[in-house]
């Protein structure tokens, strides 16, 4: 008997460890939801642009590092405000852009609190707060016209830009924005990932609901209008499923459109070279000037 207890006391302890794991993560969840990286890896595709450093400082006092793409010829057709996803850096993630400063747009992007060489450590609130103010930076930096402004985010991005773009002032408005693999909720999001591990899989739903939706895309596409939406997902997409892309065109009011990429995975929709020749006609209907809502209905 004595000899059983003592097997059984382990095992007991570990489970008691187990749980006050899962307690702690309780309380500081959020940082189970990021994957910076801090060093910025070498890109020889940045050698296909000109490019040059640009900074903003965040209502809280932190120093956000970015770079803005210069197209071949100028001036630019338009600007390009884009918000990458979750992992990594600007390093990496401005190979999903360079082909748009190639196709003659001038494109900016800043690495989110923590991320690169930006200070300070990612948060859910955090971050939304840094695209805000990278849109306001955009809105009245040197070289960029407030009147052709684009504003694009992919998977997590997508929801930093629905938010700020939602919140922007309305003059001059943004003349589109553009959600590549996006999500409609930050708590339905953490749960799915959760459920893909069997540790976690008990648990997803008391360890999402510390996770809040008030900054969620679902509570804010809706007041993007009148600026158009497009939503672009590929229905091959292993992180993101394309569902998340019907929730958040069923909470968009018009315009709006939601392209679906035949075979893409996630955040790879504009590998296509035809979706890339229609977004080109999309962007350029939506920052002509003087353009009507008709002219610039994603399609």
């Amino acid at each position: 008997m004595g000899r059983t207890r003592a097997l059984a006391h382990p095992t007991a302890v570990h489970r008691l460890l187990f749980l006050a794991t899962l307690l702690l993560a309780l309380s500081g969840c959020e940082s189970l939801f990021f994957y910076p990286q801090r060093t910025l890896r070498p890109n020889p595709h940045l050698a296909k642009v000109a490019h040059t450093e640009v900074e903003l400082t965040t209502p809280d006092g932190l120093r956000l590092h970015g770079w803005r793409l210069a197209p071949p010829a100028t001036p630019p057709r338009a600007t390009i405000l884009f918000f990458h996803g979750n992992a990594e850096n600007i390093s990496t993630h401005v190979n999903g852009v360079l082909w748009l400063a190639l196709a003659g747009y001038q494109v900016v992007l800043f690495d989110y609190r923590g991320y690169g060489q930006s200070e300070g450590k990612p948060t859910l609130a955090g971050i939304h707060q840094d695209g805000e103010a990278a849109l306001a930076w955009v809105r009245t930096g040197g070289g960029v016209d407030p009147a052709r402004l684009v504003v694009y985010g992919q998977s997590m991005g997508g929801a930093v830009a629905t938010y700020a773009v939602a919140r922007a002032p309305g003059v001059p408005r943004v003349r589109a924005l553009i959600v590549e693999s996006g999500f409609a909720s930050y708590r339905d999001i953490f749960r799915q990932k959760l459920a893909t591990f069997f540790l976690t899989w008990p648990f997803q739903i008391p360890l999402s609901l510390p996770i809040h939706d008030d900054l969620s895309p679902a509570r804010w596409i809706g007041r993007v209008s009148p600026t158009p939406v497009l939503l672009v997902h590929g229905d091959r997409d292993p992180i993101v499923g394309v569902a998340e892309s019907r929730r958040l065109y069923d909470q968009a009011r018009q315009p709006k459109a939601l392209w679906i990429g035949a075979g893409a995975g996630h955040i790879t929709t504009f590998a296509d070279p035809a979706l890339r020749a229609r977004l080109l006609a999309f962007l350029a209907a939506a920052t002509a000037v003087g353009e009507t809502t008709e002219a610039t209905q994603p399609r």
